[in-house]
């Protein structure tokens, strides 16, 4: 392999993440390792779900009704995070930056929605047991594609 290349991967992947923590205001980037294998902490996540996203995107993932449709308020609803939805399109770290920090701060721009940041509400820990409850309930064709764009990095 061409050192130039892999030196190249390297320095991009470096300013995405630099790119995101500037963005967020992060001073360091927290390792975002997803766990849905991990039944303790599965079971920890199906319980901050439960308390903190379920009333929007559903007790069983599926999201609010017509969510690729905006509503009057010019606000999208909340897409399921089941396989049907596109939860699963993103990678770990964008999905852990955009629950902690919101989608406008992660984005660099105005984007009305209704997703709370859950900076000031949920530890790290908490917010990656509850991506990794998200994840455990995919099926393993979904979870083996996830892993291929997660492999992939970017936001």
């Amino acid at each position: 392999m061409n050192t130039k290349i892999i030196l190249g991967a390297v320095v991009a992947v470096g300013l995405v993440v630099t790119g995101v923590a500037m963005t967020t205001g992060q001073s360091k980037t927290t390792q975002v390792v997803l766990k849905p294998d991990n039944t303790q902490i599965v079971a920890q996540g199906a319980a901050l779900y439960d308390e903190n996203c379920a009333s929007c995107h559903g007790t069983q993932l599926q999201g609010q009704l017509n969510w690729r449709q905006r509503g009057d308020n010019g606000r999208l609803p909340a897409p399921p995070h089941d396989a049907s939805g596109h939860t699963w399109h993103h990678p770990d770290e964008y999905l852990f930056h955009v629950t902690k920090y919101g989608l406008e701060k992660v984005m660099g721009q105005r984007y009305p929605n209704d997703m709370p940041a859950y900076e000031d509400l949920l530890s790290d820990e908490e917010i990656i047991a509850t991506l990794s409850f998200i994840k455990s309930t995919w099926p393993p064709k979904v979870r083996l594609r996830h892993k291929q764009i997660d492999h992939k990095g970017g936001m």
